[in-house]
């Protein structure tokens, strides 16, 4: 039996504010890292599960991300071109061989807007999203799996936060512990890469409704959302250290997002607490 296939969308219309030195000219997916943009190395991830059928959310800036993915066939292929009458014979140097929909869902659509405008696009069939700018080494045939086995709405994938700071342990005013960047404390936040079946679509309810906020709050509430755990790498690309630290983590030889290990397929590898009933999980 061959893989299952799913469409997957890539959130990709934020104004990436925080990233303004690199946004002003070009929206946040198109930031590079490695010399090619954040979101071809999130789609890296899916495309080693065989997940290569993409629907792209776009706003601001819109046209830049057309334009590219409009000319990707060109840069990912060598060429002759004629001249005289433009006939082009591609040569291939890539197995990339992806299918890839670029919709403009507005320029000040929220993200469960954007979700919404693309209805028509998802086929009435369950389908993965994500975000375009945050990777992470996330083994999505477990993520599936783990899915159809609750037989719930939607899965969130949990994930721990990069430790930023420094940890300080106090008695009074006295430091008794003082450890750089170690993370003593169980926290798991939203990192995306969520499976949605088609009914999460009747939670949304227009272009200014973040996905994050009462869709996913009113899915929890019902029962219906589910976190699977990821507890190997995972990164935001939020702010220019942020791209810095991920330029350092792909140049430096294979990026951590894509070192893959099959997870353990036990309850404890994965999430044995229920569905998530309050949004208690950071960033729902």
């Amino acid at each position: 039996m061959g893989r299952r296939t799913m469409k997957v969308v890539l959130l990709a219309g934020g104004l990436g504010s925080r990233l303004a030195e690199e946004t002003v000219r070009i929206p946040k997916p198109m930031v590079e890292v490695a010399g090619r943009p954040i979101m071809l190395h999130v789609m890296d991830i899916y495309d080693h599960w065989g997940q290569t059928d993409f629907i792209i959310a776009c706003g601001y800036k819109a046209m830049s991300i057309k334009s590219f993915f409009n000319e990707l066939h060109l840069m990912n292929n060598d060429f002759t071109i004629g001249i005289g009458n433009g006939e082009m014979d591609l040569r291939p140097t890539s197995n990339i061989d992806w299918r890839v929909s670029v919709v403009d869902t507005g320029l000040h659509t929220m993200t469960g807007g954007r979700l919404k405008r693309l209805r028509d696009w998802l086929d009435d069939e369950p389908f993965m999203v994500t975000y375009s700018d945050g990777v992470g080494n996330i083994d999505i045939e477990a993520l599936m799996d783990f899915h159809k086995s609750h037989g719930k709405l939607a899965t969130v994938t949990a994930v721990q936060p990069p430790a930023r700071f420094g940890n300080l342990e106090m008695e009074d005013d006295k430091v008794v512990e003082f450890t750089e960047k170690v993370r003593k404390y169980e926290t798991w936040i939203n990192g995306g890469f969520f499976v949605f079946e088609p009914g999460v679509l009747d939670y949304l309810s227009g272009d200014e409704e973040p996905l994050e906020m009462a869709p996913l709050t009113n899915i929890a509430r019902d029962g219906e959302l589910m976190a699977y755990k990821h507890k190997g790498f995972w990164h935001p690309m939020d702010t220019i250290r942020d791209r810095d630290h991920l330029e350092r983590l792909a140049t430096s030889g294979s990026p951590p997002w894509m070192q893959f290990e099959r997870e353990r397929r036990n309850a404890d590898a994965r999430t044995a607490q229920g569905p998530i009933t309050t949004a208690k999980l950071a960033g729902v």
